[in-house]
């Protein structure tokens, strides 16, 4: 059983999500707001978190922020509308372990707090994303990506892995450790946008008993841990001015010294740092040393974006779900036109990590052996048919636009029956045949 803090200002559907976990053997307890969630969160402790992303008194990001930045090492599950899965996506960049979209499918809600709960983990204890289930990609730009990695992995260069969220940075980082001499040795994994300033020196560098308060033993910090191996900075623009210095010495010297103490431990560690953003900028605005950053950047890998890797997306959506059939004991074997279509064309801003979770949802709500749209997310439906809003005071213009949306939101919301969406519509099925085919809706 998990104790789970609901933060939602809905309260029927509070109440609905309430009554469900509790069904499941869950202890829920909702609040309604920021504010409140935040008293609680100092209170009391909890397994989970299941936030909204708008409430009325701010979002979301401000209630995981507040949590990333108290050190609490707890999974957050963002929830929104489909008009706000981008800002969930950056929520997942922030260090939310997943995201759900409204309406809410409870299989799917389920699984993912299972998932959530099963994955619970100190920032360096362990792999944090896909690379167990990995698959190369056959594309000329996946060809030029394992050349790289095939290169530079013998040696002991240091080096940068630049790329979106969900492009399988850690993939990229194990990929390299595993092709190195340091292979047998160990490979440490810490999420630096994870670690609270307070807590990132005392994570990397270790610290002596009663260096701060809460210190009551003495603790190994990631660099020793890593000695003789690699270790892998996820976020690694995250890490503050002045654990930064600390690090530039442990580089240069190979010597670390844990908070509170007055010894020096000898360490000899690869480093592989990974970002989603490019570090000059951080250099230039003064939040990052430029001398670490040269001492980081002896080579750079950059992950493409699942977007522009062509026809490997259909490699990555069908090996997704064969494990899903594996993990969920179903048979997916086919994908319908229309379903096919749409995975190939959304744009995929979550990337790799987005594609798994789509993927696994979809076999989830499939009990037959081909999956039709309706088990894709609604907005990834709707964004594929959203048409830029015109410019001006064309009064027509928008009118057209906000009829096209209209319709394709109906649709959705009565899986395609066409009947159903004339009626809801109040229009007869002709009119509305003639509506789809005048703005080319599928």
């Amino acid at each position: 059983m998990a104790k789970i803090l609901i933060i939602e200002d809905d309260l029927t559907f509070s109440q609905l999500l309430e009554g469900f976990l509790t069904k499941h053997g869950h202890e829920p307890i909702p609040v309604n707001d920021v504010k409140k969630s935040l008293k609680l969160i100092e209170q009391q402790s909890f397994d989970l978190l299941l936030v909204d992303y708008r409430l009325p008194d701010g979002t979301g990001l401000d209630v995981l922020s507040h949590v990333r930045g108290k050190g609490l090492n707890l999974p957050v599950i963002i929830m929104t509308s489909f008009n706000d899965v981008r800002t969930a996506v950056k929520s997942i960049q922030l260090g939310a372990f997943d995201y759900i979209t409204k309406p809410v499918n409870p299989d799917e809600l389920l699984m993912i707090i299972n998932n959530s709960l099963g994955k619970k983990e100190s920032p360096g204890s362990g792999p944090s994303i896909e690379h167990g289930d990995a698959i190369k990609g056959k594309s000329s730009i996946a060809d030029k990506l394992y050349e790289h990695i095939n290169l530079v992995a013998p040696t002991d260069m240091s080096v940068i892995i630049q790329g979106e969220s969900g492009t399988g940075k850690e993939y990229a980082a194990r990929a390299l450790h595993m092709q190195s001499k340091r292979k047998d040795k160990p490979f440490v994994a810490i999420d630096c946008g994870a670690l609270s300033k307070d807590l990132a020196a005392s994570e990397l560098f270790g610290h002596a008993k009663g260096a701060f308060t809460g210190a009551l033993t003495d603790k190994k910090g990631q660099f020793e841990a890593a000695n003789g191996g690699t270790l892998f900075l996820d976020e690694v623009g995250n890490l503050s001015y002045e654990v930064q210095v600390k690090m530039l010495r442990a580089l240069q010297e190979r010597i670390i010294q844990p908070l509170g103490s007055t010894k020096t431990i000898k360490v000899d560690v690869r480093i592989i740092t990974a970002t989603n953003d490019d570090l000059k900028t951080s250099v230039a605005n003064g939040s990052f040393r430029e001398d670490l950053y040269h001492r980081l950047n002896e080579f750079k890998i950059q992950l493409p974006a699942l977007r522009d890797r062509g026809k490997d997306i259909e490699l990555f959506i069908n090996h997704f779900i064969r494990l899903s059939n594996t993990e969920l004991q179903r048979n997916v074997q086919n994908l319908s036109q229309q379903a096919k279509d749409l995975l190939l064309q959304y744009d995929w801003p979550g990337n790799l990590r987005e594609l798994k979770n789509v993927i696994k949802r979809m076999v989830l709500l499939t009990p037959s052996e081909t999956a039709e749209v309706d088990s894709l997310p609604e907005e990834m439906i709707i964004s594929i048919n959203q048409i830029p809003k015109p410019n001006g005071s064309d009064l027509k213009a928008i009118n057209e636009v906000n009829e096209k949306m209209l319709i394709i939101e109906t649709l959705v919301k009565v899986k395609y029956n066409k009947s159903k969406a004339a009626k809801l519509l109040n229009i007869d099925r002709k009119t509305l045949y003639s509506k789809m085919e005048r703005y080319e809706i599928e």
